[in-house]
Formats: structure tokens, sequence, C-alpha cells
């Protein structure tokens, strides 16, 4: 068993721990911490698979922006136990039972695939490189990716001016 294993052993631990944390937690701002940690530790398995571009955008993207959004909503509706609405036991029950089907279905439709031969190509190759997605986005998508910036600087604009109060 070489490091590459332990890592990604140790990571996926971490991984469906906080994910079971997420779930369990009874104080919402709790969930969105561990639900950060679950991100972290899927961008170790990014890593591993030598997708450096995914790790830094799920790190980015999930646990920086939309992480603290959700912690302000939370913190904004001010939740407490006086105003949550009591689940009733037959509801939690029905949860549970859908829950398990879906566990079923999945397990019935995976179990006949051929993924028992097939290895990940662990820190070999060069796909998911930021050097190589670079030189393709401005060799290659020169124009589609200059395109999508002036998009998005008008979406920025339009959002200012809709904001803007007068």
């Amino acid at each position: 068993m070489n490091i590459t294993q332990i890592i990604f052993w140790i990571l996926s631990v971490v991984a469906l721990f906080s994910a079971l944390m997420v779930i369990t937690a009874r104080n919402p701002v709790y969930s969105v911490l561990w639900l950060i940690a679950t991100f972290f530790s899927i961008s170790g398995h990014y890593i591993l698979l030598n997708a450096q571009f995914l790790a830094i955008v799920n790190i980015i993207v999930y646990a920086g922006a939309i992480m603290v959004l959700f912690l302000f909503v939370i913190m904004l509706m001010n939740l407490n136990k006086e105003s949550e609405p009591r689940k009733h036991r037959l509801l939690k029950l029905a949860g549970a039972v859908s829950g398990g089907s879906l566990l079923l279905v999945l397990v019935a439709a995976l179990r006949d695939t051929d993924l028992k031969h097939e290895h990940a190509l662990v820190n070999e190759g060069n796909i998911g490189l930021i050097q190589n997605l670079g030189k393709e986005l401005f060799s290659t998508y020169t124009v589609p990716f200059e395109i999508s910036s002036v998009l998005f600087l008008s979406a920025m604009v339009g959002a200012v001016v809709i904001g803007k109060k007068e």
C-alpha cells in the first residue's frame, strides 16, 4: 500500500464522516461547517486524480462563495428550536424508506457494471493540469472565451444597475 492509497482512504473516511455529520447535525451552522469539510476532502480527491483546476474551483466556488451564502441565509433566518416545526414520525419513516429505496436502486444499477478491472490514472498523464487548460483556452477557444467574459461583464453591470437605488 503506497502513500497515494493511504491518502485516498483518509480523504474518503473524512468525506463520508463529514457528509454524515451534515445530515445529522442539529445546528444548521454546524451542518454548513461540516459541508465545507466535505468539499475540502473532495478537493483532495481531485488533486489525487491530477485535476488541480477542479480542486481549486471546488474550493473557491463551493467552499468559499456558496458556503458563505448559506451561512448568511442561516444567520438571517435566525433558526431556533421554537420556530422549527415538529416533524411527525410517519414523515421521518417515509424519508428513511425513500432514501433506502434510492440506495437499493443505485446498488442494483451499479452491480453489473464492469468497473472492477478499471483503474484511475493517479499522478499520471497531463489531462487535468491548469497549464494545458490555459493553452487550450487561449489558443483553440480564444473567441468563445472572450465572448463569455464579455457576457459575464455585462451581467455584472446589469446586476449593479438593477441593485442601484434611485
